[in-house]
C-alpha cells in the first residue's frame, strides 16, 4: 500500500512539473512565409467591421512582424469577451493557416488565443499599423 502511494505521488509530481514547464515555455507566435499568404482578414472588435488585406506589402509587413514575436502564456482567457482585432490568415492554397490562426490582438504586447492570454516577451506587434488598416 505504501509503495502504491509513493508511486501515485511521484507520478502526480512529474505531471505537475511537466504542466508547469509547458505553461511557462515561450512560444513563437507564427512561422509563415508571407509569400504563402493570400489574404489577411482583420475583424475590428470595436466596430464590427472586417478588413480584407490582399496587398502584398501590407501582408509582408504584418506577417514578418508577427514572425519575430515570441509569446508566453500569462493567464486563462475563459469568460472574457471583447477584443481589439481578430486576425485570420488565409494561405494561397485556399486553407487557413495552422495553429496560430484566428487569434486576437488586444494590444502591442497582449494576444488572446483561447484558452489563454499571452504576453509578448520578444519582438513587437505593430498594433498601430493594424489599427490604421482596419479603421
Amino acid at each position: 500500500m505504501k509503495r502504491k502511494t509513493i508511486l501515485v505521488s511521484s507520478v502526480t509530481e512529474i505531471l505537475l512539473a511537466g504542466l508547469f514547464v509547458w505553461y511557462t515555455l515561450p512560444v513563437d507566435l507564427m512561422d509563415l512565409d508571407h509569400k504563402e499568404v493570400l489574404e489577411l482578414v482583420v475583424f475590428n472588435g470595436s466596430s464590427g467591421n472586417a478588413t480584407h488585406i490582399t496587398d502584398k506589402e501590407q501582408i509582408q509587413h504584418i506577417i514578418d512582424d508577427l514572425n519575430d514575436v515570441e509569446i508566453k502564456r500569462t493567464r486563462p482567457s475563459m469568460g472574457y469577451s471583447g477584443y481589439g482585432y481578430k486576425l485570420s490568415v488565409y494561405l494561397s492554397d485556399g486553407n487557413e493557416a495552422g495553429d496560430w490562426n484566428n487569434f486576437i490582438i488586444n494590444s502591442e504586447d497582449t494576444i488572446r488565443k483561447d484558452p489563454f492570454f499571452y504576453s509578448v516577451i520578444k519582438g513587437y506587434i505593430d498594433y498601430n499599423y493594424i489599427e490604421n488598416i482596419a479603421e
